[in-house]
């Protein structure tokens, strides 16, 4: 798994949005995407300055169906 550490939160959510999930809303902190043929919701938070932990994306990239290379092409 590599290549899944200190990813910045923004970018995150970009990359997201590249393979088709789209802001749902927001709130606080927290960025709620939704895909429209996905049921599953996929929340991520967006604290300035700390990077997304490894295991919370893990998780959020099984929900999204995408594998950790699909989605690290997305994220550059």
């Amino acid at each position: 798994m590599e290549g899944l550490h200190n990813l910045k939160p923004e970018r995150v959510v970009k990359a997201f949005e590249r393979a088709g999930w789209k802001i749902r809303n927001q709130t606080g902190s927290h960025v709620v995407l939704k895909k429209e043929d996905n049921p599953a919701l996929l929340t991520i938070p967006v604290h300035k300055g700390k990077p997304i932990k490894k295991g919370l994306l893990l998780a959020q990239l099984k929900t999204a169906g995408l594998s950790v290379e699909e989605f690290l092409r997305l994220y550059r």
